[in-house]
């Protein structure tokens, strides 16, 4: 996999289509009460690819990837000569802020990780960070097309 040069980390910003904005919601809400989760393949930045992911957890405040699953997918992200660009999940009842889980298993240095909050339903709040050494740093979110 090809590696985000570190100076990517500080004043880090992430624009994504707004068709995956919308995928992410979705997913969300249809998996709503428990947390959804996912990947982002992409190069340069540029976001290639849309992963939907199984939770494994049956609670509602927790998600566990199936690793069979992620190395299937991290295989396909891979051949295509792309980097987990974002990790994605969902936080049906609370902020869009890293949980101390989210931040303590957060082991994709070069990732970014968005979290959407149905804490309000009609309106989903995303948000991305970078997650270092267990430090949070807010990066700026944006969507096109």
């Amino acid at each position: 996999m090809n590696r985000a040069p570190e100076s990517s980390i500080l004043g880090a910003s992430l624009t994504l289509p707004s068709a995956m904005r919308d995928h992410i919601v979705v997913h969300a809400r249809e998996d709503a009460p428990r947390e959804c989760c996912g990947v982002i393949g992409g190069n340069d930045g540029q976001a290639t690819s849309f992963h939907r992911l199984t939770n494994l957890e049956s609670g509602v405040d927790f998600y566990r990837i199936d690793d069979a699953e992620l190395f299937r997918v991290y295989r396909d992200i891979d051949d295509r000569g792309d980097d987990i660009l974002v990790i994605y999940h969902s936080h049906p009842v609370s902020p869009a802020i890293p949980s101390k889980t989210d931040v303590a298993l957060a082991s994709w240095p070069d990732a970014f990780y968005l979290i959407c909050s149905l804490q309000d339903p009609a309106h989903p709040d995303l948000r991305v960070f970078r997650i270092v050494d267990e430090q949070i740093i807010a990066a700026d979110l944006t969507f096109s097309g």
